[in-house]
């Protein structure tokens, strides 16, 4: 029998623990909808093909491959400099001033002035309260 004492960590999987869960619940969530919202669903086909007319494509395509090339990002960048969460921040920066601009519906550079700061300073705090704090692994 193992010694109940000591803790393992394998730091090659142990960031991929919290999203896989979030997924299942997630994942989960969406069907139980599914199937207990299943008649409403279904009758509201000519719903859909209006909603998608009248959607704002870009915004909507624009997240998508930003959230994209977000998580497709992060790992690589994060290999660079291995155990210390530097591809989580490098890749949310941009990602969260890029998301921001984008739902802007002006640019100039005051409106985008609150949207950098928020880039740099949310992901920043949260790369130091992750790392230095609760000493957790990100990618």
């Amino acid at each position: 029998m193992g010694d109940l004492t000591k803790v393992t960590i394998d730091f090659e999987t142990s960031h991929t623990i919290f999203p896989t869960l979030v997924g299942i619940v997630l994942g989960l969530l969406g069907l139980a909808i599914l199937v207990t919202r299943r008649s409403e669903i279904a009758a509201a086909g000519g719903t859909w093909a209006g909603i998608l007319g009248e959607m704002d494509k870009t915004r909507f395509l624009g997240t998508i491959i930003l959230t994209l090339l977000y998580f497709l990002l992060m790992v690589p960048v994060g290999d660079v400099w291995p155990n210390t969460g530097l591809g989580f921040l490098l890749c949310s920066i941009p990602y969260v001033f890029l998301t921001g601009a984008l739902f802007l519906h002006a640019r100039s550079p005051r409106d985008l002035l609150p949207v950098a700061i928020t880039a740099l300073v949310a992901p920043t705090l949260v790369w130091w309260l992750f790392t230095d704090l609760f000493f957790l692994t990100l990618p």
